[in-house]
């Protein structure tokens, strides 16, 4: 029988039906979920040994649960899974505002209707995608929006004293009875406004302009908080966390390769783009670490955080980027170079907080810095690390012991490269290959590689060797140039360099 073909108060007595409190129900579903070994959160990757089993505790806890972390960490969206673990259809007294339980009513409303009509009395079904409620948290949030106030206009029509009860406008928590209901910034939520929310979570109490109800709500609520909002711009008043059962500490992904399924999951990237484009390892893992370099950079505010949007608007990026360039020359594939990195600076600047030393900088100089940061960082794991080679070189070493010797030698013999942005393909590749050296070093470490990711990566190594001041890198309008590094020093009298930038750049 489907059950939301019941229609009367008394038709759903002799179902059989057995009504539940909502964290009873969230907490019965889950356990099934987890004897069937069903993920009761999809999607949300990094948090399998963490932040899940610790909110699995509290929902089996039936407990009020406060995400407690920076931002970018899919706090909300957790919450908005847990719809989910609700029952598909619940029963609702017909037109209450409150969706009402047939089997205890709490509304004045519902109680009348109930003992008019007894039995006859009209039901309705509830989806559990209806039974979600959230509100940002802002200073201009009233108790009238939270809770609820009296309402003139109901009071007249009805012509009913604003004594009655029936006058009474519910605010968003009293119409999510039955509902998991989210609060996003709670510090962000007046003080005042805070303490109209301790009887609810308490004891079930309304207090709407001098009316005492007692309303004992049904409701999850689940609030989101960011540690910095403690001392920026507001606090969650003390007696309100205390009446919050669980506070679950959320985290950015702890692995590069965490990072990288997330990014792949969120990215929006169209079928035209994927057709067109080729994005290689390299270029997502290069993406994927500017984003760790700026939760460990001394220049960006790390309690403000760095939201994981960052690396994916910027993968989104470095793929437009890569389409405009085949699209200007009319080239039906390609792939992302590491110039068209230079396409992700904008996703970095909107995404990260600037400490005093940063703004100093600039957000864009502190842009390429993380970049080139990136690029170093994962340049020791595809080639010789230069750092390393610096240190175990002495007089005894054999003359081949430097695999970087032949094109740092190139470019200290004048010869310069200049990478255009929108150069075509096969113009970039044979550009690279006039450098001496460059491809036999990328053969010796990758035999199997093709053709293009041959190139990839002998620019790779370009860029590489310029983040560990080997030879000189500037970026210009419209290209990059490679040069030799005392060059730069003695043409470029404005730029400014650290006593390590001049120690054994070369090796020789």
């Amino acid at each position: 029988m489907d059950i939301t073909k019941i229609r009367t108060l008394g038709e759903l007595k002799k179902s059989g039906y057995v009504s539940k409190s909502i964290k009873q129900e969230v907490r019965d579903n889950l356990i099934n979920k987890i004897k069937a070994k069903e993920n009761p959160f999809p999607g949300i990757l990094g948090y399998e040994d963490s932040v899940i089993p610790d909110t699995e505790r509290a929902l089996l806890s039936q407990h009020n649960i406060l995400f407690l972390g920076l931002r970018g960490q899919a706090k909300t969206r957790m919450a908005r899974q847990m719809i989910d673990l609700l029952d598909e259809y619940i029963p609702v007294v017909a037109g209450s505002e409150i969706n009402d339980d047939p089997y205890h009513p709490v509304s004045r409303y519902a109680v009348d209707l109930i003992e008019e009509k007894g039995d006859d009395t009209p039901i309705s079904w509830l989806h559990r995608s209806a039974r979600y409620g959230e509100k940002l948290a802002t200073p201009d949030v009233s108790v009238a929006d939270l809770i609820g106030d009296i309402d003139p206009i109901k009071a007249a029509n009805l012509k009913l004293s604003f004594a009655d009860e029936r006058v009474l406008h519910y605010g968003i928590i009293p119409r999510s009875n039955r509902s998991i209901f989210v609060i996003n910034e709670l510090p962000d939520l007046q003080a005042r406004i805070q303490v109209s929310l301790f009887n609810i979570l308490e004891e079930g109490d309304l207090q709407i302009r001098g009316f005492k109800l007692r309303l004992p709500l049904d409701i999850l609520f689940v609030f989101t908080a960011n540690p910095e909002d403690y001392t920026n711009r507001g606090s969650i008043v003390t007696p309100l966390k205390d009446r919050i059962e669980s506070q679950i500490l959320t985290h950015y992904p702890k692995t590069l390769e965490t990072a990288l399924e997330i990014t792949d999951q969120e990215a929006d990237i169209s079928e035209a783009q994927k057709e067109k484009v080729v994005v290689s390892d390299l270029i997502k893992r290069l993406i994927e670490q500017v984003a760790f370099e700026a939760r460990g950079s001394e220049l960006v505010d790390k309690k403000s955080g760095v939201s994981a949007r960052l690396s994916i608007s910027a993968y989104e990026n470095a793929i437009s980027a890569a389409e405009r360039r085949a699209l200007i020359n009319d080239e039906k594939e390609t792939q992302v170079w590491l110039s068209d990195l230079i396409g992700i600076i904008p996703s970095i600047t909107g995404k990260i907080e600037l400490v005093y030393e940063g703004e100093q900088e600039g957000p864009y100089q502190v842009a390429f810095n993380l970049l080139d940061r990136s690029i170093r960082t994962q340049f020791g794991q595809y080639f010789p690390n230069p750092d390393t080679l610096k240190k175990k070189r002495s007089k005894e070493a054999a003359p081949d012991e430097n695999p970087y010797k032949a094109i740092t030698r190139w470019f200290d013999a004048g010869n310069s490269l200049n990478s255009f942005f929108e150069t075509r393909d096969e113009d970039k590749i044979q550009l690279l290959y006039k450098v001496d050296g460059l491809h036999a070093l990328v053969k010796k470490y990758f035999k199997a590689a093709n053709d293009k990711e041959n190139a990839l990566l002998m620019e790779f190594v370009l860029h590489g060797l310029a983040a560990h001041s080997l030879i000189s890198k500037k970026v210009m309008e419209g290209k990059i140039e490679f040069k030799d590094l005392m060059g730069s020093m003695l043409n470029i009298g404005t730029q400014h360099f650290s006593e390590e930038d001049f120690e054994e750049e070369d090796f020789n």
